[in-house]
């Protein structure tokens, strides 16, 4: 696509044909030669929220608006007209089609001050020859990160911020999976999901040699406007700081603080499997929790046969979508290369006050949509007027398992057979297994309404030197169908743990079961 990763000023020639500087960034922000900084664009989401919303949809051609995913791949930025290229850190621009309709304004800040980027046809090379005409008064869909995070020839793809509110980087020798977003609003709700987008942002020139970027972006919606920053720092993990300060324009039921979004197609839990050489398909393969009591919480993903929403209380001190399992014989994947997509980490860094851990996920039948969106919601709802402040960092880095302390779930298989389920839980984990050959673990499970135990193994796994736990769980009766209609039954809520007395060896494994 375009180059938006690099990180030096433009050329001379550059400036003068496709940057302009601004002489008056929007309301309340100041005249160019002023450093803008992250106070500005608050003030700015603050005036914002005061007015009307606007609708930003531009009036594209039919073109651009109705060309095929492959048109716009064949959009390429010219990488030479990079954005501060020959420096550690360069920006490149995406053009407007396919899915990406919302223009979005992109300034840069240097030691000049701020400087608007003009869009031009010229910055881009065309597949196709005609869309060139059909692209005078079109303009920028977002644009991407490059820094040389996994050799210093080069100027790796690092962060890329392309629709509505989404974003996502890559750490040291990964390929893209899971996205984040900046806001969630009233998703899953009966009304219908409101979709914040970023409409313009500002990327900060680093010094030369610097180890961050920093962008800020303001947030626009019916209900809410938002700024942000983002300080992105590149490397094993990569590393984003966030912060966020909201302003309501209207009423709002739920909000989602921190929403990440992944895929789970099919997995080793799964009963449906397509017919496929791949064993698993995945960007994402479970939701862990750390709670401020100290648990830690493992719960698989499912692609569903209904819509599956669950609630987790208690205060996190982090939470994330991981990909654990890494083994590529797994995925045999040679294109997707599921067994190289990030894990993404969320850590609060200021008090998020009352709310629940939400999870959701949809039915798919492709793997080509995230079905996964997991975020933090708070407990009330908001009014007209409101204002939030949220601090938190972002870590994508390729799971090893030492993010947990205790013994990990490294795997969870299912088998059915008529009303009886069993599950087989694998824990793995270096420390787990040192203590594990001195002390025997005592397994800890609750089932919840619509099931019961009937039997339960515990032992150990002779070939990983782990620990194998396996629930026999019987189905409760059918219940009685209405009308001639059968009545679904309910989800099976499960957790089971290993201890030592009253000490916790693992995690604690967390399952919904959908008879």
């Amino acid at each position: 696509m375009f180059c938006r990763r690099s990180g030096s000023l433009f050329l001379a020639a550059l400036l003068c044909c496709f940057c302009f500087p601004c002489t008056s960034i929007a309301v309340g922000l100041p005249n160019n030669g002023w450093r803008l900084q992250f106070s500005d664009i608050v003030t700015k989401a603050k005036v914002l929220s005061k007015r009307p919303f606007e609708d930003h949809a531009p009036h594209l051609s039919d073109a651009l608006r109705n060309m095929s995913y492959d048109q716009w791949r064949g959009i390429r930025f010219k990488p030479g007209l990079s954005l501060w290229r020959t420096d550690h850190f360069s920006a490149q621009f995406f053009h407007l089609g396919f899915l990406y309709q919302q223009p979005v304004v992109i300034n840069y800040i240097d030691r000049k001050g701020t400087h608007k980027v003009a869009f031009s046809p010229d910055l881009f090379q065309y597949a196709d020859k005609e869309l060139k005409k059909a692209a005078d008064g079109g303009g920028f869909a977002g644009f991407r990160i490059h820094y040389p995070l996994n050799t210093p020839a080069y100027a790796d793809e690092l962060a890329v911020f392309l629709g509505a509110s989404y974003f996502r980087a890559l750490a040291r020798g990964q390929v893209y999976g899971m996205s984040a977003r900046g806001l969630a609003i009233d998703t899953a709700q009966d009304t219908g999901e409101e979709m914040p987008f970023f409409s313009e942002f500002w990327i900060v020139h680093p010094s030369p040699w610097a180890k961050s970027i920093t962008i800020y972006a303001l947030l626009d919606s019916q209900s809410v406007t938002g700024a942000y920053r983002f300080i992105v720092q590149p490397g094993t993990q990569t590393i984003m700081k966030v912060n966020s300060e909201l302003f309501f324009r209207r009423s709002v039921k739920t909000i989602g603080i921190a929403p990440l979004n992944s895929m789970f197609f099919y997995g080793e839990n799964s009963d449906f499997r397509p017919n496929d050489f791949r064993p698993e398909v995945h960007d994402s393969d479970g939701l862990l929790e750390h709670l401020a009591s100290g648990e830690w919480i493992w719960h698989p993903l499912v692609n569903p046969s209904k819509l599956l929403i669950n609630a987790f209380s208690g205060k996190p001190l982090g939470f994330g979508l991981l990909q654990r399992d890494i083994d590529f014989d797994h995925y045999q994947d040679l294109e997707a290369r599921y067994d190289l997509r990030p894990s993404v980490w969320v850590r609060p860094q200021n008090d998020w006050g009352k709310g629940h851990l939400e999870l959701i996920q949809i039915p798919a039948d492709t793997e080509y949509n995230d079905n996964i969106v997991a975020f933090w919601a708070p407990q009330r709802s908001f009014q007209k007027g409101d204002r939030l402040k949220y601090a938190y960092t972002l870590s994508w880095f390729t799971d090893n398992r030492s993010l947990v302390p205790l013994g990990h779930v490294h795997a969870t298989r299912i088998v059915r057979k008529a009303q009886t389920v069993m599950f087989i839980i694998d824990f793995d984990g270096d420390k787990f297994k040192r203590i594990i050959k001195k002390i025997t673990p005592v397994p800890d499970v609750w089932i919840g309404q619509g099931a019961h135990l009937t039997d339960l193994q515990s032992y150990k796994n002779d070939a990983t030197g782990g620990w194998r736990l396996v629930l026999h769980v019987q189905l409760d009766a059918e219940p009685p169908s209405l009308l001639g209609v059968p009545v679904q039954k309910p989800a099976i809520e499960l957790r089971a743990f290993l201890k030592d007395k009253a000490s916790a060896l693992s995690e604690t494994w967390s399952y919904t079961y959908l008879p």
